[in-house]
């Protein structure tokens, strides 16, 4: 293909989830709503881990890096969603698209490895408990949080370079919610097998290897809850996990249903309602989940209420 052919594209038109102006106007709201919850929910659940030193435990550890890796990741993809709701044109630059795919690409990876370490942190506090606080000290704790972020930025960068390095030719309309690795590999007017494979390598390396690693942990969390022979001890031992479970089932269920297979299935619709899922609902359904299921979340919401108001109380008076 000639070098005149290969016309270098300075932006991108990103399609959304609706042409009709009405729909859009209701997804701003919609979305803008959801946002802020967003931001609300995981700048709360950080700050309320900060205060109490009841959790300031390796769980609640991990539990900030998930909340931070949520803000930054919804902030990758909302706020430019939420400006092309409004826009007649809807036209992300060359080089902003391509920071796009990478914090979001990054931030996905990121929170996998989490969840598997998060699942590690439940193993050892279920199987092992008298050896909890020796096995995972501040320095394991730190270790495995670098390494979450290092591994989901790194696989990011390669992922994002040798997308970027396609040459896309005139095409420049993508049809997707934001610049997401399919949508615009799709783009490229040249073969693109060495990039879907790519792309799969990446899905077996940070999706599930992390994902065999969670299965691994909670087969022998369940082994051992089930040889507990209260049954008192043994609802304890699943509250322990049940938090971290359901963000598991939701978020590792969706993707792997997203990425595992990127050339046959999903049909592009699917891909932008999963993403709208994962990127906008899962966000703020996290803070959610670990606030409702735990119960020592929920203490700390108390004890932090009881302390404002009585503060209040004084101020008043």
């Amino acid at each position: 293909m000639g070098a005149d052919n290969q016309t270098w594209v300075r932006e991108f038109i990103l399609l959304g989830l609706s042409s009709d102006w009405d729909t859009q106007v209701a997804l701003f709201v919609l979305f803008s709503v959801t946002y802020l919850l967003t931001l609300l929910g995981n700048v709360l659940i950080v700050l309320l881990i900060r205060l109490d030193s009841r959790l300031h435990t390796p769980m609640y550890f991990f539990l900030t890096n998930l909340s931070l890796v949520d803000v930054s990741y919804t902030t990758s993809i909302v706020p430019q969603m939420l400006v092309h709701f409004l826009a007649r044109h809807k036209g992300i630059p060359y080089v902003s698209c391509a920071a796009q795919l990478f914090f979001s690409l990054g931030l996905g990876g990121i929170e996998f490895v989490l969840l598997a370490v998060m699942a590690y942190d439940r193993y050892v506090a279920v199987c092992d408990p008298l050896r909890y606080s020796v096995i995972m000290h501040g320095g394991l704790c730190a270790r495995l949080a670098v390494t979450s972020w290092v591994s989901g930025s790194v696989n990011s960068l390669v992922q994002t370079t040798i997308t970027f390095q396609l040459p896309m030719c005139t095409n420049k309309y993508i049809d997707h919610i934001s610049c997401e690795i399919l949508a615009v590999v799709r783009l490229a007017c040249v073969d693109t097998s060495c990039n879907e494979v790519a792309i799969m390598v990446s899905s077996i390396v940070l999706l599930m290897t992390p994902f065999c690693l969670v299965l691994l942990s909670y087969i022998r969390i369940i082994s051992t809850i089930l040889k507990i022979q209260s049954t008192e001890g043994r609802k304890k031992a699943f509250h322990t996990c049940a938090s971290h479970l359901t963000v598991v089932v939701l978020c590792y269920g969706m993707t792997i249903f997203t990425y595992i297979q990127p050339n046959p299935s999903p049909s592009v619709l699917q891909e932008k309602l999963i993403s709208v899922f994962y990127a906008i609902l899962m966000p703020v359904l996290n803070p959610m989940i670990y606030s409702l299921r735990n119960k020592e979340v929920k203490g700390a919401w108390q004890k932090l209420l009881g302390q404002l108001s009585g503060l209040t109380s004084k101020l008043a008076t």
